[in-house]
């Protein structure tokens, strides 16, 4: 039996603005009804991609498909398959809620019988029912982004792409994303999203660790914490930022990284290595007040993947 294709496939795909390279290459599948995140800082290239696979930007050089639709040759073929949900999604502030709603039905040609039901199932994701007859101008800022996700999704379409689709929202809000998000992916929508929380990215089935425009890893969360397990201490100390410049600068030490007043010190080989680091420390005038193995998170992971690309092209 063959495989199912996949619902998004990236070949090359690259985009150059001027001289700076946003996007670099880029080569990988995202298989259908799969949450996948495109993690990395501002400038690695996230809204870039997601441009180019809604079929707003073209791209440089490469290709992609969505919905088996080639970003370069059918754009508009693309945009009937997929929701886009930019970080300043379209909303019109003096229409209402419903009135969104309906425009983007109308916009998306979504059949009148239908319609009302649509909106329903919407209202019972977002909790924006209340709220029906409030101007958008008027809502707050979570509730603006639900509305806007309630607005991409009217049409049910096969692949939804959000761009930081949490960015400046508060706790709760971002809470009742995640979860139309997920009941999205739970009803067989492949969800392709970018963020730089890494802590989000840990929610998805896999993750795109961009750098640069480039491609640093790829795999699930799990796995690529792995890369870092049982290498991984959190130290205190009663000089945090000079403990850090004295560990990194010590050969087996990978990486040493604040978090707050602790430090996370990525290691070879604790067992072998924590010794040593703990005497160049007391050498230092540096007192370690506690140290502790702990699980990596995906922010670890990313660190010491950048600072190993970093060393190779040193």
């Amino acid at each position: 039996m063959s495989a199912a294709p996949s619902a998004v496939a990236l070949d090359g795909l690259t985009r150059h603005f001027g001289s700076v390279r946003a996007v670099d290459g880029l080569r990988f599948n995202v298989a259908p009804g799969e949450l996948f995140g495109i993690v990395g800082p501002d400038g690695a290239g996230k809204t870039t991609t997601l441009r180019m696979l809604a079929g707003v930007l073209r791209p440089t050089s490469g290709d992609a498909t969505v919905a088996g639709a080639s970003v370069v040759r059918q754009p508009e073929r693309v945009k009937t398959h997929i929701a886009y949900m930019s970080q300043r999604f379209g909303l019109y502030t003096d229409l209402t809620v419903r009135e969104n709603l309906d425009f983007y039905a109308d916009l998306y040609r979504v059949p009148r019988a239908e319609r009302a039901a649509r909106i329903e199932r919407l209202y019972g994701f977002s909790g924006l029912a209340p709220f029906a007859d409030r101007l958008a101008g008027r809502l707050s800022g979570g509730m603006k982004q639900k509305l806007g996700l309630s607005c991409a999704l009217i049409h049910q379409p096969e692949v939804l792409l959000l761009d930081e689709p949490t960015f400046g929202v508060d706790p709760i809000s971002r809470r009742d994303l995640w979860l139309i998000v997920h009941e999205m992916v739970a009803a067989g929508m492949t969800t392709l999203l970018s963020t730089s929380y890494l802590d989000e990215a840990e929610r998805c089935d896999r993750v795109a660790l961009l750098h640069a425009g480039g491609l640093l890893a790829l795999d699930t969360p799990p796995a690529l914490q792995a890369r870092l397990r049982g290498r991984l201490l959190a130290v205190r100390t009663d000089a945090p930022r000079r403990a850090r410049d004295l560990l990194i600068a010590l050969p087996f030490v990978r990486d040493a990284t604040l978090f707050g007043d602790a430090l996370h010190v990525a290691l070879d080989d604790p067992t072998r290595d924590w010794p040593t680091a703990r005497a160049a420390l007391a050498g230092g005038g540096v007192a370690v007040l506690a140290d502790g193995s702990i699980e990596p998170s995906l922010e670890d992971v990313f660190i010491a993947v950048v600072r190993d690309r970093e060393a190779v092209h040193a």
